[in-house]
């Protein structure tokens, strides 16, 4: 991917240190930038160089110290799923799944809600509720012409929501979340198989699956996904992305 120019004038924000989310013994150090209406092939240059996006904005970790924040994604059209994923794959052979514009409707946040709650139950994740607004300002905020959603149903009832990027040569997972009841059959595994069979299935190269944190047990399954690659290092804009295989 060559070096930017329209994104590289985007505003810039670097927060003062503060707690990791991943490795809770740390703290970490956010740049984020802000921008409204990105050129797709200028996100999809970020997206190569470990940045990842929410709504309009736009962030990558950039801690002293530590690098183990490392971004994690799949060459698809090498990808064949293991025995483990082919199971979950049977296990769900009933789901459907309807490909859109991201949105947000009374049903996204109570399956959204239903989720956090879930996990603040057996995770110890923090207790979250998020209203119609805050929703639309996390995902759906900055009219990105490459945000979609994958909606899952299983007899007209949606169990599942992925919010994904679809870019010219890439797609990348930017948050999943789904009912609790449908734990049991693997939803995060078939959901990533879903996403990475529809890039395969759309031409496109890679399939990101944001960052990979090896002492994050919650992060584990990611390195599951064979063939991938890691970027390790930061790159400025008008640098090449070392990805290496692993």
């Amino acid at each position: 991917m060559d070096k930017l120019e329209l994104t590289s004038g985007l505003p810039v924000l670097t927060m003062p240190p503060e707690p990791c989310m991943y490795l809770p013994d740390r703290t970490a150090t956010m740049v984020y930038r802000f921008g409204r209406d990105v050129p797709a092939a200028d996100y999809e240059a970020l997206l190569t160089r470990g940045w990842r996006r929410f709504g309009s904005v736009i962030f990558r970790h950039e801690c002293a110290g530590c690098s183990s924040c490392i971004s994690l994604r799949v060459p698809v059209r090498g990808f064949r799923p293991s025995k483990s994923q082919r199971k979950a794959l049977r296990r769900n052979a009933d789901v459907s799944i309807v490909t859109q514009p991201v949105s947000v409707t009374d049903e996204h946040l109570e399956l959204f809600n239903a989720y956090h709650a879930d996990m603040h139950q057996r995770r110890g994740w923090r207790r979250e509720s998020i209203t119609d607004d805050e929703y639309w300002l996390t995902f759906i905020d900055g009219e990105q012409e490459f945000a979609y959603e994958m909606l899952y149903y299983r007899e007209r009832k949606l169990i599942g929501v992925g919010i994904v990027d679809l870019l010219p040569h890439s797609s990348s997972g930017v948050y999943f979340y789904h009912d609790p009841a449908w734990r049991p059959n693997s939803p995060g595994t078939f959901s990533l198989i879903m996403e990475i069979e529809a890039a395969k299935a759309a031409g496109r190269e890679h399939h990101y699956l944001g960052y990979w944190v090896e002492e994050n047990q919650s992060m584990q399954y990611k390195a599951r996904f064979r063939p991938h690659e890691l970027l390790d290092v930061h790159v400025d804009l008008d640098e090449l992305p070392p990805w290496r295989s692993a």
